[in-house]
């Protein structure tokens, strides 16, 4: 199984949302199980400090999943960031015993990290998303992005995984 995760936050509340599915061309209809997490108490946004924020919630929505079906994880996210530092994707992958293979997907460029990402194009779209990846190649990672079902530039499943955490707004209040 392949397990998507993103998180939303707001004030100092956080929704972590996961969709697990079998294959990387399955459709939003293919998708398995939709998981959700939520948590108080989240630490305030700190520039280059990004997973100490993001990480412990994807850890809380891992411990819902019998980690030993999942193949691969996609984050929104890098796992490298300027001149190979850890990103939030190879912060997870220690915290799991670099035992699952994590995917990082981001819509903008991380200045200074070109040597880790592959820029993939989709649809009609003139932005690229970024690819990162560890315990996997970087390529195939790109690949398998290029594989996902949808015709616009952000594949169909992450683009319903945003819009799952998204709920967030109307379930907190806030929208």
């Amino acid at each position: 199984m392949i397990l998507a995760i993103d998180v939303y936050y707001i004030d100092d509340k956080a929704k972590s949302v996961g969709i697990l599915f079998e294959q990387w061309d399955d459709s939003i209809s293919a998708i398995k199980a939709l998981i959700i997490d939520y948590q108080d108490n989240i630490n305030p946004y700190q520039s280059g400090q990004f997973f100490q924020r993001e990480l412990p919630c994807i850890l809380s929505l891992l411990s819902k999943i019998d980690l030993d079906a999942i193949a691969t994880i996609v984050i929104d996210g890098y796992v490298y960031l300027n001149d190979g530092n850890l990103g939030l994707g190879a912060h997870l992958y220690q915290a799991l015993n670099q035992k699952i293979p994590i995917v990082g997907v981001a819509k903008k460029i991380f200045s200074g990290n070109r040597d880790y990402v592959i820029a993939v194009s989709r649809g009609k779209s003139k932005h690229p998303l970024y690819v990162t990846a560890i315990g996997t190649s970087v390529k195939l990672a790109a690949e398998n992005l290029q594989l996902m079902a949808g015709k616009y530039r952000m594949p169909d499943l992450l683009s319903y995984l945003d819009q799952q955490t998204k709920l967030f707004k109307h379930e907190y209040g806030s929208g």
